[in-house]
């Protein structure tokens, strides 16, 4: 069978805009463009769950949790929907250089992300409306067991412009189905600690909890919030007094259930 180039395969991808055989030709185009062993597109909203397009990977851990956990909470701590919710720039990021500094220490990693088994993830990230953000992630897993190069990197980067453009065309005007999320997401997340655990948190607290969850440390928490370290510290220990907890893994295992109503991190100061 004849292989088919790439520019051909962009041309059909471009012809398919707006069709059901977007997504399968989108895919084939990127495929034959790029090397990674696992590919997703989802849509990021500001009141409701995460919309997921595509989800296609040899390796059957990196999605066997996607609807069970990250679709229904787990994403709220997601450093890719933290662009969602910074309202970052249109562009490529690699999950390496924009997740917190103790990413890799918190919960939320030991717990779901590490069991996919992704050794490195870049997401192509373009708002195709208003408050809707799109994500193309791909990702290297335990298929090969290696990080993209940076040969893998400079491709990406030259094609990151015509894939945000290709999305942003196909998805014009995608819109929630939720209401409004105008409402202070830390608030309703010190709500629903008080209805349900009988735990009052400060605004503060909840805050800096949040932040805990996503794997900031102490510094990079006061730098996100604009108060020092110290102070961090003094409120991350009240925080772990009035819940009864001691480490930053009690804390993940007594809120995280408690964080799938939408726009849990919304509110939160912008970093």
């Amino acid at each position: 069978m004849k292989q088919i180039s790439e520019p051909a395969l962009l041309a059909d991808t471009i012809k398919a805009i707006g069709s059901p055989g977007f997504v399968p030709r989108l895919h084939l185009w990127l495929k034959a463009s790029l090397h990674f062993d696992n590919v997703t597109i989802l849509a990021f909203f500001d009141a409701q769950q995460p919309e997921v397009f595509l989800a296609d990977s040899a390796e059957q851990r990196v999605f066997e949790r996607m609807n069970s956990h990250y679709v229904t909470g787990a994403y709220l701590l997601d450093p890719f929907y933290a662009l969602h919710t910074k309202r970052a720039a249109e562009g490529m990021y690699r999950l390496a250089e924009i997740a917190p500094d103790q990413f890799q220490r918190n919960e939320y990693y030991k717990s779901y992300y590490q069991r996919t088994t992704l050794a490195d993830e870049v997401a192509f990230f373009s708002w195709p409306s208003q408050n809707v953000s799109m994500t193309v992630c791909i990702g290297r897993d335990a298929t090969t067991g290696s990080k993209f190069s940076s040969r893998d990197l400079k491709k990406a980067t030259h094609l990151a412009p015509i894939i945000n453009a290709l999305v942003r065309q196909n998805w014009a005007g995608i819109s929630s189905r939720g209401q409004d999320a105008s409402a202070n997401g830390v608030d309703q997340l010190r709500q629903r600690l008080t209805a349900e655990l009988g735990i009052s948190l400060s605004n503060r607290q909840a805050e800096i909890a949040i932040l805990i969850l996503q794997g900031h440390s102490s510094v990079s928490i006061g730098l996100t919030l604009g108060i020092s370290p110290q102070t961090v510290k003094v409120i991350r220990k009240q925080l772990y007094k009035k819940c009864q907890i001691s480490s930053q893994g009690e804390l993940y295992y007594l809120i995280a259930p408690h964080l799938s109503q939408q726009g849990t991190v919304q509110g939160l100061a912008k970093a």
